[in-house]
Parts: C-alpha cells; structure tokens; sequence
C-alpha cells in the first residue's frame, strides 16, 4: 500500500512538472513573440524617416499605442491640490507676483502650463509674446521664445541658422511653427533612439567638458525633458538660448554666473532692483533630490511603461505622477495609493506655507524701497538694498517657477526659499534705516493690491489695451499665419 502511494506521488509530481515545464515555454514562446513585435516594427517600419520630421502624426503608423497617449496630452482634466492641466491665472490666485515682476511681461500674464498638445496655441496667446501686426513698434520677445514649442523649431535651425532663429523676431517664424512638442522633439526618427534637439543641451555639457551623445539610456530619459525644462537666459544682442550652468547647477552656483556677467533680465520698476529671472529649473531641482540622486528618470515618473496587447511601451502622456500612481509611485512604494497622495501634498504645503511668507514679504520691500526713492534716497544709500532684493528674489523665483519643485527636492526648496525670506528681511530692515536718514519713521503705507487688477494698475499697466490687441491678433494675425503654412504645404497636426 505504501508502495502504490509512493509511485502514485511520483506520478503526479512527474506530471506536475510537464505541466510547469509546458507553461514556461508558452511564456517564454510568447515573450519571444512580442520581442520579435517589436523587432519587427524598428526593422520593417512602414513609414521609413530620417532627420527631424515636424508632422507627428507620420510616426502614428509604426507607433500607434505611442502615437495614441500622446495626443492624450490634449487632456486638461488632471486636477491636484496645488497643481492641474488647466490653464490657471497665476496672477489671479497671487496678485503680490504682479508685485514682484513689475516692469517685465509676467507682470501681465502668467498661466499654469497646459500639456504638450497645447504648446503652440499657448505661446500664440500669451500677452507675453505681443500682438505683432495689431501695435506698432518694437515686439517684446524675439524667436528663441519658440524654441521649446515643437519639432517645426529644429527644422528651421537646420534651415535658418541656430543664431538667425534665435535672433529673429519672434512674429518672424509664426507660419513656420506649427506642430506641437512631439516625436522629433526627443527621438532620431531615423532609429528612435532618445536624442534631444535642441542645441543650448549640447552647448552647456560641452562647455564643462561632458557630451551628450555618451550619456546613457537612463540619463537621457530625463535629458530630453532637460533640453527646456531648466533655467535659460537669452545672451547678447542675438538673444542666444544659453544655460547658466558652467558653475553648477545650485541656486548660488548660477547667481554666481550671473552675477559674474553683470547679468540681469530687467530692472524692477518699483524698486529699481537689477532682478534675475528664473525660468523653470525642473531638471536641475530634480538632480538634487532624492529621486534624482537614485537615478529615477523624468520619464519613470511622468511616462510610466504600460502594457497593452501583450507589448511594453512607454505611456507617452506626460502628466503629473499622482494621476497614475499605481504605475508610478507604486512601482517602488507599497503604501497606498491615498497614502502617497497624502505624502506629495504634506512636502507641498509645507513648502507652499513659506512661498506665502516671502512673496508678503518680498512684494511690500519692493514697495518700501519705492517709497525710500521718493523720499530722495541716493543710489549709494540703496544700492544694498537693491542687493538684497536681487539675492531674494532669485531665490523665490528659482523655488517657484521649476514645475514640481517642492516635490522633487522639497528639503533644497524649503532651503532656499527660507534664504529668500531672510533676505527680503534684511532689506526691509536696511530701507528702514535709509527712510530714518531722510526723517521717515513709521510704517510705509501700502496700496491696495488684493487683486491682480488693482495690483495691475498700481503698476501702471494698461490692461485691456493689452487684451485688446491680444484678441485681434489671434482673429486676424494668426489665422493668416495658419494659412500660408498651408499654401506651402507645410503638413500641421491640428
């Protein structure tokens, strides 16, 4: 009896194992498959490419589950505590910025960005850019403004001249940009492999010694994002597209740079402060937390791989990690999904509860040091002052404007925006000091700028000439610009 169970046993593990033997070779079989899938679609593409190629919706036939998630980034449906994909007026939520970019166009206008489907239409209808061919004289922005808005931007480069695109107005190329942030933005349509278009990446690396070209698989996923979401300036008469990194990437190392230049983007029309203008540094703040210094790439967070019809392909709507985070943050994390929301929004409240003190407190030095200049303070008397709201408002700047900052290196933001709290103090305390010298003692007193209009008009802007002109350019302007791209069979992705 013993016997006959024993060979029974036997029997039945043998079979067992036929049965797990028999399964692994069907996944094995089917991996096979689906590494041949995608073999196949590299070598025996239907449409072959080469160079940069502006329409994305060529790149729709070989990559179409590609090509599909990433006209999801029309969506503006995503809505997070401090965040969404809507067009949000900024100015709106937070008139003192008004305040703080007087005498420059983001005093005007200044939205939350939109997905990448939308980059054309909203540099186009921005008050920021102008209304060329509605006002007269000189624009405000010239051609590098475009730079990051889509492949049509390589393409006339390469026909143009890096430094006569960047040099042009920026009306100049408004029927040659058309197609939004796509494929030739960030891959060789040739062989697909990541390789960034834009040539101010290439120029920085070069300029500390590094190329681009030997980075890895890895590192490019975050330096195709890298070549525009960083901080910028545009140098010299010909407004070159330059990144400020040959000192380091830190909030001081690019002061530092600036400041070794003489550098400013324009001179503060309250306070009279030399006032540098951040951009949006997200990849160098991303570098300096803690994801960064792990090696996670832009992409594993805001591209997150899928899987669909038995391929792995990269989700290429790029949006906010928390709107996936059982592909994002849970590929890594075991909490929970509301837990790690919880998590994000804790870092951005924290960080957000000292934004709030240090645009109060920047906003009303800029207005005190006004005040100082009315009452016949000298240039020696304010200069550290202007020093002070320099150095603060950097720092506030470079915390804000990085999409994301506060999440992705919350300790470097909360750093440095308490360094700008401080020295927005140290100003307010100095232009005490000099309103003491000329026989003011008391509390400057202080306009109404609870809205963005009022905050708008004590700066003297003209608002709805602005909006006016605005309107009648995308009528009349831009439709035309619409139109003679079509008559030069220029294809455009609508």
């Amino acid at each position: 009896m013993a016997k006959q169970l024993k060979r029974w046993q036997g029997w039945l593990l043998f079979g067992g194992s036929m049965v797990v033997v028999f399964i692994l070779g069907l996944l094995v079989s089917s991996l096979l498959e689906r590494r041949a899938e995608v073999v196949s679609i590299f070598n025996n593409r239907k449409t072959p490419m080469e160079g940069i190629v502006s329409e994305n919706s060529k790149f729709a036939s070989d990559f179409p589950r590609e090509y599909e998630t990433w006209k999801q980034t029309a969506d503006t449906t995503f809505k997070s505590e401090f965040n969404s994909s809507q067009a949000v007026d900024v100015l709106a939520q937070r008139p003192n910025m008004v305040i703080l970019w007087a005498g420059y166009a983001f005093s005007w206008d200044y939205a939350t960005p939109r997905g990448h489907q939308h980059a054309v239409e909203d540099v186009r209808r921005t008050l920021r850019t102008g209304a060329p061919g509605v006002t007269e004289g000189k624009e405000p922005q010239p051609g590098t403004c475009w730079t990051c808005k889509g492949p049509d931007v390589p393409r006339v480069m390469k026909e143009q001249g890096v430094a006569n695109f960047y040099k042009a107005p920026w009306s100049k190329w408004g029927d040659q940009i058309m197609n939004n942030v796509g494929c030739s933005d960030c891959h060789d349509s040739k062989t697909m492999d990541l390789k960034p278009a834009r040539p101010a990446l290439y120029e920085a690396w070069q300029r500390v010694g590094k190329d681009v070209n030997k980075a890895t698989h890895q590192e490019m996923r975050s330096l195709v994002c890298a070549q525009c979401h960083t901080e910028y300036f545009f140098k010299g008469e010909g407004k070159y597209l330059t990144f400020p990194q040959d000192s380091g990437m830190t909030v001081e190392a690019m002061e530092k740079y600036y400041d070794a230049m003489n550098y400013k983007d324009y001179t503060h029309a309250l306070s009279r402060a030399p006032i540098l203008k951040a951009q949006h540094p997200g990849y160098e703040v991303h570098q300096m937390g803690i994801h960064g210094q792990r090696g996670v790439s832009c992409a594993d967070c805001h591209m997150p791989y899928m899987s669909k019809g038995g391929v792995k392909y990269t989700d290429h709507h790029i949006m906010s990690p928390l709107a996936n985070i059982e592909r994002t943050c849970q590929t890594c994390h075991r909490q929970s999904a509301e837990t790690l929301r919880q998590n994000v929004y804790e870092r951005q409240r924290k960080c957000n509860e000292i934004r709030n003190r240090v645009e109060n407190e920047l906003a009303t030095a800029h207005i005190e040091a006004k005040f100082a200049w009315d009452k016949g303070a000298t240039e020696a008397e304010m200069k550290p002052v202007l020093d002070l709201l320099r150095k603060s408002q950097w720092r506030w700047d470079f915390a804000v404007a990085s999409h994301g900052a506060s999440f992705h290196a919350p300790q470097e933001i909360t750093r440095i925006l308490s360094h700008s709290l401080d020295y927005a103090n140290q100003a307010r305390l100095k232009v005490a000091k000099v309103l003491a010298a000329h026989g003011f003692i008391g509390d400057v007193p202080m306009p109404d700028i609870s809205t963005k209009g009022k905050a708008q008009a004590y700066i003297g802007l003209d608002m709805k000439q602005k909006e006016g002109d605005k309107e009648k350019f995308l009528n009349t302007v831009v439709p035309e610009w619409i139109k003679k791209a079509k008559a030069a069979g220029r294809a455009i992705d609508l």
